[in-house]
């Protein structure tokens, strides 16, 4: 190996450390196709229509392409789209555990959408942390209002009533009214 092959080993070593993406080898080291991929096989998007009293699935949020997002230009500032329709798009992962496929990650994003102006409001970031959040099996739906907390119970309740009795106290509880 020559010197230049050298630098270049200390370089990729150096960057490899500084900027892990993924932590954890997906493919149990074997360093071939799909190395470093993301499973997203457990997790559903499902978006609370506060003002229509609904909460539904759309699994064309995973790619910002759900019916509730499509020909909106999303902007940063919630007050640029001050007449949005209030929606949350609550990332829902489910494994086995305790018996049976359970609710084990629970994350809501608010977000808003004005059909008329072809406009909306979400945060990006906080929604790529929130799905990784709920993948990682964390509940944080307390930042919700009354009413699509409701909506939500009832929706999880109703699609499933043994996931939500095997669901960790923690979701039961944020979820309460």
């Amino acid at each position: 190996m020559n010197e230049s092959d050298k630098a270049k080993n200390e370089k990729i070593k150096k960057m490899s450390k500084s900027f892990n993406i993924l932590s954890g080898d997906s493919t149990d080291g074997h360093g071939g196709f799909g190395v470093g991929t993301l499973n997203l096989n457990n997790i559903t998007p499902v978006f609370v229509d506060v003002e229509g009293g609904e909460a539904f699935v759309d699994m064309g949020a995973l790619h910002a392409r759900s019916a509730v997002e499509k020909g909106i230009k999303f902007l940063k500032e919630k007050e640029a789209v001050p007449n949005g329709k209030p929606y949350w798009l609550v990332w829902v992962t489910v494994e086995p555990l305790n018996g049976g496929p359970t609710y084990v990650g629970v994350t809501a994003c608010e977000m808003t959408v004005d059909r008329e102006i072809r406009r909306g409001y979400k945060s990006l970031p906080e929604h790529v942390n929130n799905m990784d959040k709920s993948l990682k099996r964390r509940i944080v739906v307390s930042q919700m209002d009354d009413r699509s907390k409701t909506i939500l119970k009832d929706f999880l309740f109703d699609f499933d009533e043994g996931m939500w009795e095997r669901a960790d106290d923690q979701l039961k509880e944020d979820l309460t009214v």
